[in-house]
């Protein structure tokens, strides 16, 4: 594993890095979200690729670059303040958000009665959503090789809209993709994610014990498939407990390029965007842009806007570039 100053003694590795973990969250968020259609599920069964007819992206994307906006403007050095400023003039200035996530929405309601952080994360039926994990990742991106600064940030920008499992869910991720920038083997990247966990969290539990039906199942795909999905239900399904612990119980399983892990985590179901957006962020910083089929990074390249406004036609390539300007 590197260092981070190995990092960035090569700009070149710095760039594909970023903008792989950025694009890569992207691609993952598009392809889950096309794998769980009813109408992909009948025609093939399991998605490989997008076909004509695939959205572009879903909350999970724009909220990620909401976060990448933020640090950006800030230069990094985010606080409490730039956060929920970004939010006023993002989020709570829009009066509707198709396919926005319920966290999400509840903290701009938050914000507009008074509430501020960290009570406009916490007073919400939804704080244990996985709605500050998926968009955690240009955190991660941009403390490359430094897990404690990607958990302190992550705190920071998740707890706007979160609380308890919902924040440790997004310093997991944070973490994950720090470690994965400068090379950490899976394992690693695992193991640096749970130290953030707290013990007797339900995300914790959720964790292990995905990682326990995996070990028993000696690794093996087909055996512990289906006990995975049975044993990490949660009754709503854009739960942390749910959707991060099947991320990385995706990844332990499936990790050798980014294809094939990217692929196994849009088919997992329930909420497949965000377990596509997590692990394509992880995979996406630890192998890089170019091992994304460059039709999936332009497919992805350009958002569409769905959920914010703001969004919309912005380049990826470019957010990602901006992203890398900050791992020095």
């Amino acid at each position: 594993m590197k260092t981070r100053e190995d990092l960035i003694k090569n700009p070149a590795l710095v760039r594909e890095k970023a903008l792989g973990a950025l694009i890569g969250l992207a691609v993952g968020d598009s392809l889950g979200d096309a794998a769980r259609t009813q109408a992909n599920r009948e025609t093939y069964g399991i998605t490989t690729d997008f076909n004509s007819g695939a959205s572009w992206s879903t909350d999970d994307t724009e909220f990620a670059l909401l976060t990448a906006k933020t640090l950006i403007t800030c230069g990094g050095a985010l606080t409490e303040d730039a956060v929920v400023r970004a939010w006023f003039e993002n989020v709570v200035v829009q009066d509707e958000y198709k396919r926005g996530g319920a966290s999400e929405k509840a903290a701009a309601d938050n914000l507009r009665a008074g509430l501020r952080p960290p009570l406009s994360g916490k007073f919400s039926t939804f704080h244990m959503s996985d709605g500050a994990a998926m968009r955690i990742p240009p955190v991660g991106i941009i403390k490359a090789g430094d897990p404690g600064g990607a958990a302190a940030l992550a705190e920071i920008d998740a707890s706007i809209s979160h609380y308890g499992d919902g924040i440790w869910g997004a310093q997991a991720v944070a973490v994950a993709v720090a470690v994965a920038m400068v090379d950490g083997g899976m394992e690693e990247i695992i193991s640096a994610a749970m130290k953030f966990v707290p013990s007797d969290s339900w995300l914790y539990h959720n964790l292990t014990t995905a990682f326990r039906l995996i070990e028993e199942a000696q690794g093996n795909i087909l055996d512990c498939w289906m006990p995975l999905h049975d044993r990490l239900r949660a009754s709503t399904w854009a739960t942390t407990a749910e959707a991060i612990p099947a991320a990385f119980a995706v990844l332990k399983l499936e990790h050798r390029d980014f294809r094939s892990g990217l692929v196994l985590a849009a088919n997992f179901a329930r909420d497949a965007d965000t377990i596509g957006a997590v692990a394509g962020a992880i995979l996406g910083a630890k192998y890089g842009l170019s091992a994304i089929p460059p039709a999936w990074v332009e497919k992805v390249r350009y958002p569409s806007g769905t959920c914010l406004q703001f969004t919309k036609g912005l380049d990826l390539a470019a957010v990602g570039e901006d992203l890398a300007a900050l791992i020095r």
